[in-house]
């Protein structure tokens, strides 16, 4: 592939040692001598300074903006977000360091998660005959990337879209191991070469290889089968880094859209790991850092030691949304006619020290007001008021409502088939604790608000015994606590870590979750219709495509038969529900079906 030059000019970052004199009259033994001299070549030898900023996860983010809140953004940490105040960043860094002496990638998911990436990918789609150019991709471009890997969420809109979001950006867009399905070669470029001039007249060859997650195959089903196949990251990292030092690569980085955590969420239905950035780095010779993504943690710097080499790797893990920006610092020095990497080190940068950079929110300030305008359209009435801040351990009315939408849904699809007189049940969580409907007008972006991802409806067949393991699995999302003692609501939820967005409310049955007994035990009194569940029994389940797929690895689901499928985002379901039914009643979905007990006494 081509090499990208620039006129890159670096900085010398010079070391000394002093000589120590020994012996009459100033005479230095031998030793000595030999000694100085060495020091002395150690301190001719030339040196440089590079600095790779890193950006990951940044799902749409432009501006410092919450399109559901139609306010700006915040979180209890005051944390800020958005590509305008990683410009900031990016500009005093580069004023620090010598714009020439820095590069800048990011580590995947960009395209999806907010209302301004989804109106421009459905809305006024940038596919469009004469479509607009991309929001992302005119910041990304403005800031000055140059490399971004893929990650999973890319596919979400199809591959067309994706194609035409890479075809706006000025950088290249990298996937090592998202293949042709046909041919196994690599469907986008596996990497890039930049090379970095130096004061000293010989160029850094710094090469960027992209991997994405293996869990695309899954999530994104609909989109890349029969089109598209993604095998393992170490795998392909152990094809690619040799090759890529073969051709002359000083710095190896690898931007890779997988968490640090070795763990997955589809279980066993891939023989790859999701988040297998770590073992990456500890299989794989050859990698001097790595850009983790996918995981949304904030990790300033991670050293795994290489097996093989006994080599550190530097890891980095920026927050996502464009909340901070990672550094890393390479020292490089001209040794045996090459240059080697002496010192890497990493950090963090947070975006809400800084303002945001006018040049960006100016760019694409009509895109925004755009996008504010079509979010706040009034689309019906609500009877009552609905607030997601105790959903994540109370039945409330917002999760029954999705659920009901769902169910309905599900039950007009399969009207007139063999399996129309079964009962329907439904899947949803509690994405977002902020999400609220109010009593009265209720606008776009107030029902948006319920559902942030991009997932579509299913309908799979299920027995009362799988829903019965299916609930105990979802039930490990609390923390243990004994009868009688205490309960923090902050504390109670989240189980070694699981995120909100894998513990599933059920709505259609009736349970009890027993969160003084032992994961795997605490479903209780389970019944359907006032009785006893019984476990031969057969119900439809209205589920999500990505449980479906099996993220989060729930049992059973992801195997049992699909019975219907819908290409339209359950966020458009719900707001073309509304649409057409005018109001929320309330009164007629809202209901108390499960709660949490201790001994049966119930905690709330």
């Amino acid at each position: 592939m081509p090499l990208n030059r620039r006129g890159f000019l670096g900085r010398t970052a010079v070391t000394g040692a002093g000589v120590a004199l020994a012996g009459a009259a100033g005479a230095v033994p031998a030793a000595a001598e030999s000694r100085g001299d060495g020091q002395d070549r150690e301190r001719r030898k030339k040196r440089y300074a590079l600095t790779v900023m890193g950006t990951t996860d940044l799902h749409g983010n432009v501006f410092n903006w919450d399109y559901f809140t139609d306010a700006e953004f915040d979180d209890k940490a005051h944390n800020d977000v958005g590509l305008a105040k990683i410009s900031t960043l990016v500009n005093q860094v580069r004023a620090e360091k010598g714009r020439r002496n820095t590069l800048l990638i990011d580590a995947g998911d960009t395209i999806q998660g907010t209302q301004l990436s989804y109106y421009y990918a459905k809305v006024d789609p940038i596919t469009g005959a004469g479509g607009p150019v991309h929001p992302m991709a005119k910041a990304m471009n403005a800031i000055g990337y140059d490399a971004a890997a893929l990650g999973n969420h890319e596919f979400n809109y199809g591959i067309p879209t994706l194609r035409k979001f890479e075809e706006q950006c000025d950088f290249p867009l990298l996937g090592a191991n998202a293949l042709d399905a046909k041919t196994l070669r690599p469907a986008f470029r596996p990497y890039v070469i930049k090379r970095v001039c130096t004061p000293h007249g010989r160029d850094v060859r710094v090469a960027i290889l992209g991997l994405t997650n293996p869990g695309i195959a899954i999530w994104d089903k609909a989109n890349v089968q029969g089109k598209m196949v993604f095998p393992g990251l170490e795998e392909q990292a152990a094809k690619w880094v040799p090759k890529l030092r073969s051709m002359g690569a000083d710095v190896v980085i690898v931007a890779a859209h997988s968490g640090s955590s070795g763990t997955s969420s589809y279980g066993d239905q891939l023989p790859y790991i999701e988040n297998a950035a770590a073992l990456v780095a500890e299989q794989v010779p050859g990698i001097d850092a790595i850009l983790v993504g996918h995981a949304h943690t904030e990790i300033p710097e991670y050293r795994v030691a290489n097996k093989k080499t006994g080599k550190q790797v530097v890891l980095s893990e920026p927050l996502k949304w464009g909340q901070r920006l990672t550094l890393f610092d390479f020292g490089l020095v001209w040794d045996k006619g090459r240059w080697q990497v002496e010192s890497v080190s990493a950090k963090v940068l947070n975006s809400n020290a800084v303002a945001e950079d006018a040049r960006i929110t100016g760019m694409l300030r009509g895109e925004h007001k755009k996008v504010v305008s079509y979010v706040n359209q009034v689309i019906g009435t609500s009877t009552a008021a609905m607030s997601a801040t105790e959903a994540a351990y109370k039945d409330t009315p917002i999760i029954d409502f999705i659920n009901h939408v769902q169910a309905e849904t599900v039950r007009a699809a399969l009207a007139g088939t063999a399996y129309a007189s079964l009962p329907v049940v439904s899947q949803a969580s509690c994405f977002s604790r902020t999400a609220a409907v109010p009593a009265g007008k209720v606008s776009i972006r107030q029902v948006a608000g319920l559902y942030p991802f991009e997932n579509t409806l299913e309908a799979r067949l299920m027995t009362g015994a799988q829903l019965r393991a299916y609930l105990e699995f979802s039930a490990h999302y609390y923390v243990r606590t004994a009868a009688g003692a205490p309960v923090d609501p902050a504390k109670l939820t989240n189980a070694e870590g699981v995120p909100d967005y894998n513990y599933d409310v059920v709505s259609g049955l009736s349970y009890e979750i027993d969160i003084a007994r032992e994961p795997g035990s605490r479903i209780v009194n389970l019944s359907f219709a006032g009785k006893p569940l019984a476990d031969s029994a057969e119900f439809v389940l209205a589920v999500n495509n990505y449980r479906a797929s099996g993220g989060g690895n729930f049992p059973h689901v992801a195997r049992a038969k699909q019975l219907w499928a819908n290409s339209d985002e359950i966020r458009n379901t719900i707001i073309g529900w509304v649409k057409a039914k005018g109001s929320i009643e309330v009164e007629r979905f809202a209901s108390v079906d499960w709660k949490l007990t201790r001994d049966g006494v119930p905690v709330f």
